[in-house]
């Protein structure tokens, strides 16, 4: 279990459980263990892997971990400005592996969360996400926009803008871990509330008892939810939590 995650849930509160890697792991805080996971058969990976290196497409592999990857770049790239701005308890664990085939080959008993693929072109982007589909028993991610981030060097914001998608295993989403957890609890499915702003909430927002989503997010522009609060530089979270929970 990362140690940005434990630290996250003591920093507000959650004492009981996480749910991490968009529903491939649910963990006891209290016990200190994993009680439901979804992990990516090692084969698959490595299948994903020959295909981006054949095709010099930009990926990376989370585990539990950590995030393995061959260069910063995209999404490790923004990952790696916003470590140096937090304590190191907070911070995405990096790793940066030459041969990321050979380290997970070789890695025994590597429990691995998810990939994500990442190009700038559009055309190439779509080629590969072609290719991928091909792979039995995984799930990508249906995404129709740019990923846009800030990253600052300096006084200057320099934005970066690109395709992504994320890959897991087939049926994982953050709504088949809330509902495991839920016939675990005895919580009935109309108790939940799902507050999201992204494609990989997009499940959850439809199949809680009270979707909410996010203003100015993609769930938003889809008409997706039940409710719509503001975004999340105007509390948007705490506005759901206090009209619809409190």
């Amino acid at each position: 279990m990362p140690q940005s995650v434990k630290t996250l849930a003591k920093e507000v509160g959650a004492n009981q459980y996480a749910i991490c890697g968009n529903g491939t792991i649910i963990y006891d805080l209290q016990k200190e263990e994993i009680i439901y996971d979804a992990f990516m058969e090692k084969e698959k990976v490595l299948n994903i892997i020959k295909i981006c290196e054949q095709n010099s497409i930009y990926y990376n592999i989370y585990t539990t971990d950590e995030v393995i990857t061959k260069t910063l770049n995209f999404n490790t790239l923004f990952y790696d400005k916003e470590n140096s701005k937090k304590p190191i308890e907070k911070r995405t664990n990096i790793n940066i592996v030459e041969k990321p085939y050979d380290y997970i080959k070789n890695y025994k008993n590597i429990l691995i969360l998810k990939m994500t693929i990442c190009d700038n072109d559009k055309i190439i982007f779509d080629s590969i996400i072609k290719k991928l589909k091909n792979i039995s028993k995984i799930d990508i991610l249906e995404v129709e926009h740019m990923s846009r981030k800030n990253i600052k060097a300096g006084t200057k914001d320099i934005p970066v803008e690109y395709y992504y998608t994320e890959i897991a295993k087939k049926n994982t989403n953050k709504w088949t871990a809330i509902e495991f957890l839920i016939n675990k609890l005895g919580i009935k499915k109309e108790e939940v509330v799902a507050i999201g702003d992204n494609q990989n909430d997009k499940e959850m927002v439809e199949q809680a008892g009270l979707g909410v989503s996010m203003g100015k997010s993609l769930l938003e522009a889809k008409n997706i939810g039940d409710v719509f609060v503001s975004d999340n530089n105007q509390s948007g979270v705490a506005e759901a939590i206090n009209k619809y929970i409190l």
